[in-house]
This record gives structure tokens, C-alpha cells and sequence, in this order.
């Protein structure tokens, strides 16, 4: 035991001699290494400060595409993973920092989705920084909606022809990753965790399992792309969406990115009224009197906010028309375009208008 622990030391030290020793003399490491290192970090078998300077050199240094490939890798053996008894799913991985410029919309996507006949699964944790925005489990707790389902129970609600979604908690499917949390604000700076957890894929289909996550940066299609191949999603659709989420930002044009299979990746540009949607498509702010004074933080009490989003969104599905549902509407049909089940941006927004006047979106939510 004493041997294993002086290896484990020898390791992170050899890889923090190479990685942290600047931004000019600063080397990257092996996929296998940064797999290996991740490992001692989440099986706290390093020391704290290690631990920190180990995500915060790859980051300052700006980690390599077998670096990322090698973090990912040690964040899915860590994870939970069960097959749900579907053909096929959409993991949507949305921020995990969560909103704090608008109202969230996306925890309310997967059982519009469900409605329109397609699986769907969304997770992420209570709170976490440096942003420290309103998050799905927030949200859905706050309309009355189970937020610590284990992996079974959510694959079995998946796979429930009434329901057809579920919410995964990383506490549970991943709380090895859950309990770096803290370490990860005080780096302050986000690390490469932020851009790999909505990446874990704890719930997988027998057949085909679609990844849709958002970005805001023109660099991160590319990284996507590749770690989403490298984690085994048959196919990937990367939103530039509201605050880096999957609900698509289209107040003019709109860009997306998409791979399907082995075929290379494909960008295009749409916009509202390719969705039948008013040409200036802006998310629901936060209401005003919910806004702190610090600009940064841009939120005074979470918990109304989650209120407040919960409160629209189910309005949203019992066929309040607004910008909530327009989103909804447009990320919905993307997703169902992305899919193939429609031929054009129109005939799938009209499907998902079909699934919220007609009440199952609502009904799939109560479930």
C-alpha cells in the first residue's frame, strides 16, 4: 500500500514538472497520463493543492486534444452508465454553472421532446461556479419535480412510454466529480471539468445516443466534436445557444454545428422565421426586482429566480404563448431536424407546436 501511494506521489509530481513550469517551457502530457492524473485527483489520493495545480496548469497552458480526450476518459470511468431500454436518446448537456442573464428555459425541453416522441435525458448539480447561475435542478425542484432519482430510476423513466425523460443529478451518477465542487471555486478559473461533465453520458440507448450541447465560443465546435466521438455519441448537435446552453440564441441568425456517424462536421445558420418565430427571438430576462446589485453575480435569491423560470415554463407548456415558449419551440424542433424526423426547420416546429397545444408536453412534465 505504502508503494502504490509513492507511485501515485511519483506521478502527479513528474506531471506537474511538466505542465506547470510556464507558458513557454510547459509540455503536454499523454492522453493515458491525463487520464491517470484525473484518477488520483478524483480518488483524493493526491493532496488538495496538487489536485488544484494540476486542473489550473492544463488550463493556463491550454490543454491539448489528448489531454482533454485523456480527462474525459477518467471522468466516465468514474461515472454511473446504464442502458436505457430505448433505441434511441438525446443527452442534453447543458451548463452545469447554470443562467444568471436570463430565465431557464432548457430543464423544460426534455419532456417537450418526449412529447414529440423522442427520449431524452438532462443533469447537472445544485450550484457551482464561478457563475453560480439558476440550474436545472433548481428549476425543477421548484415546480414540484423529482431531482434525485438514481440511475435506474431515471433510465426507467426514460423507457416509460407515459414519461420518456428524466433529471440526473452528478451527485449521484458521478459524486466522485461532485465533491471537486469545492476545490473548483476556489480555483476561481474555470477549469477543463466545466467544458467535459456535460459529457458523462450516464444514461446511454440500446441504439443510438445523440449528444446537443451549447457553446458560446467559435473555438469550442471543433473540441466538441472531438470529445463527443471520443465518448461514443453516435451523433452530436452544438447549439450556439442563450448563456452557452442548448436553447438556440436567434434574435437575428443563429449558428449551429452537427455530426452524424462517421461523417465530418457540418455548420449552417438559421433564424427565427425558418421556425415560423418572430425574427427577434430574445430570452425571458430575469425580472428585475430578482437582480442583485453586483452585475457580475446578476441574481439576488436563486431560489425565486428557479420560482420564477418553473412558474413560466410550465405556463409555457399549458399553451401560454411568449418568448418562453418560442424558445422552447425552436430548440425542440432543432433538435427534431438534427434527428431527421422532419425535413425542414418549419414541419418540425410545427410538430413541436402540436405537442404543446395539444397538453402532452404537460402531461409528460407531471409525470
Amino acid at each position: 500500500m505504502l508503494e502504490v501511494a509513492k507511485q501515485d506521489a511519483g506521478l502527479m509530481r513528474s506531471i506537474l514538472s511538466r505542465i506547470a513550469t510556464g507558458p513557454e517551457l510547459s509540455k503536454d502530457i499523454s492522453r493515458a497520463e491525463a487520464c491517470a492524473g484525473l484518477r488520483l485527483v478524483l480518488d483524493g489520493l493526491v493532496d488538495p493543492v496538487e489536485a488544484g495545480v494540476f486542473l489550473i496548469a492544463l488550463r493556463m497552458k491550454r490543454e491539448s486534444d489528448d489531454e482533454m480526450c485523456g480527462l474525459l476518459d477518467a471522468i466516465r470511468d468514474a461515472t454511473q452508465t446504464v442502458v436505457a431500454s430505448v433505441d434511441e436518446l438525446i443527452d442534453l448537456g447543458d451548463p452545469y454553472d447554470g443562467y444568471a442573464r436570463s430565465l431557464p428555459i432548457a430543464p423544460f425541453l426534455p419532456a417537450v421532446l418526449a412529447a414529440c416522441g423522442v427520449p431524452s435525458i438532462t443533469h447537472g448539480v445544485e450550484s457551482m461556479g464561478p457563475k453560480y447561475g439558476v440550474t436545472h435542478r433548481q428549476v425543477l425542484r421548484a415546480a414540484g419535480l423529482p431531482v434525485d432519482l438514481t440511475v435506474k430510476q431515471a433510465s426507467a423513466a426514460i423507457a416509460d412510454p407515459t414519461i420518456g425523460w428524466a433529471y440526473l443529478d452528478q451527485s449521484i451518477f458521478c459524486p466522485k466529480l461532485y465533491a471537486l465542487a469545492r476545490l473548483r471555486s476556489l480555483i476561481v478559473k474555470r477549469p477543463a471539468l466545466t467544458t467535459l461533465e456535460v459529457l458523462a453520458g450516464p444514461v446511454r440507448a440500446r441504439r443510438k445516443t445523440h449528444l446537443v450541447t451549447g457553446y458560446v465560443h467559435k473555438a469550442y465546435p471543433r473540441v466538441y466534436t472531438l470529445l463527443a466521438r471520443a465518448a461514443g455519441y453516435d451523433t452530436a448537435l452544438l447549439v450556439r445557444g442563450v448563456e452557452g446552453g442548448v436553447v438556440p440564441s436567434v434574435r437575428e441568425e443563429g449558428k449551429y454545428f452537427s455530426y452524424k456517424g462517421k461523417e465530418g462536421e457540418v455548420a449552417r445558420e438559421i433564424t427565427a422565421g425558418e421556425f415560423g418565430l418572430a425574427q427577434s427571438l430574445r430570452p425571458p430576462p430575469i425580472p428585475g426586482e430578482l437582480l442583485g446589485d453586483d452585475d457580475h453575480a446578476k441574481r439576488l435569491d436563486a431560489s425565486a429566480i428557479a420560482r420564477a423560470a418553473a412558474d413560466g415554463g410550465q405556463r409555457a407548456l399549458a399553451g401560454e404563448p411568449g418568448p418562453i415558449r418560442d424558445h422552447l419551440i425552436a430548440a425542440a424542433a432543432l433538435c427534431l431536424l438534427h434527428l431527421d424526423r422532419y425535413l425542414t426547420p418549419l414541419s418540425a416546429a410545427v410538430a413541436v407546436r402540436g405537442a404543446l397545444d395539444d397538453g402532452s408536453a404537460a402531461r409528460r412534465l407531471r409525470k
